[in-house]
């Protein structure tokens, strides 16, 4: 689980998906701070983003680089402190150019519920599937995975 959390904080870029009325939406993040397995995010109450996530807080996240991909689900939280917030807002030079105050910006966490963890380098492919709910690990690919695997 380490390798997957060591690489969404050295690749902090990654598609957060939401829903508005049963359509996916999907949107380029920027994780601005980790804090174990919980990702913290900013953004605007004015942007569409914002209000989808306060009807459904269900999201799905991934970052990419290669061969390698993590993909993290679980359901936004948006009780953040308010030191962890004026932290996020200055450790992370874009927000300070387009907000003029840490306090003109929402803020929300995800503390990821499910994380898989993809790498196409090696054959055969590494799977690593995390419920931290529940704290089970599940390695391989199974069931049409292993098929799809095979298909390559």
């Amino acid at each position: 689980m380490e390798s997957a959390l060591q690489f969404l904080r050295e690749h902090r870029d990654v598609a957060l998906a939401t829903s508005e009325d049963n359509i996916p939406k999907l949107r380029i993040f920027q994780i601005m701070k980790q804090e174990g397995n919980v990702l913290y995010f900013a953004t605007s109450e004015k942007k569409a983003v914002w209000h989808e996530l306060r009807k459904n807080p269900n999201v799905e996240l991934i970052a990419y680089e290669g061969n390698i991909s993590v993909r993290c689900s679980g359901m936004v939280n948006f009780n953040v402190e308010e030191d962890q917030k004026r932290w996020i807002y200055d450790h992370n030079a874009v927000l300070s150019r387009l907000y003029p105050s840490y306090d003109r910006m929402v803020y929300f966490c995800l503390p990821i519920a499910e994380m898989d963890y993809y790498d196409l380098t090696p054959t055969p492919p590494v799977f690593k599937h995390f419920d931290l709910m529940v704290g089970e690990v599940s390695n391989g690919f199974v069931g049409e995975k292993a098929a799809w695997i095979q298909d390559v």
